[in-house]
């Protein structure tokens, strides 16, 4: 907001200039990038709609997390593996690390080691 400004009055002039916003109660904002994580710890996260484009703004506690590509593998990733292939979770786990977290990979190079 601009200091000295009656809040109200300027909650009012957006609405006519057909600009909305909304506060949304996030407790926490992760922005996934193909290397790292942005984690932004307190969030205040406000939603602008503006003429029907929609948009975020946030600001907070920001940390970066470096990702590794065994971080990305999840549980479901692994069942998923497990059960196409008909493996156990250990060489699920190894399947996907080696394919890099690509579920279609990991599960065709199981499938070919079959043969």
């Amino acid at each position: 907001m601009l200091p000295g400004m009656n809040p109200r009055k300027m909650q009012q002039m957006m609405k006519q200039m057909g600009i909305q916003q909304v506060e949304i109660p996030a407790q926490e904002v992760i922005i996934r990038t193909a290397d790292k994580d942005l984690i932004i710890r307190n969030p205040s996260v406000i939603k602008v709609n503006m003429m029907g484009q929609e948009s975020l703004q946030i600001s907070g506690d920001i940390e970066e997390q470096e990702r590794s590509p065994a971080s990305a593998i999840t549980a479901d990733d692994i069942r998923t593996v497990m059960e196409q292939a008909k493996v156990n979770e250990k060489t699920a786990r190894k399947a996907l690390e080696d394919a890099k977290g690509d579920l279609a990979e990991a599960i065709l190079n199981l499938s070919k080691s079959d043969e």
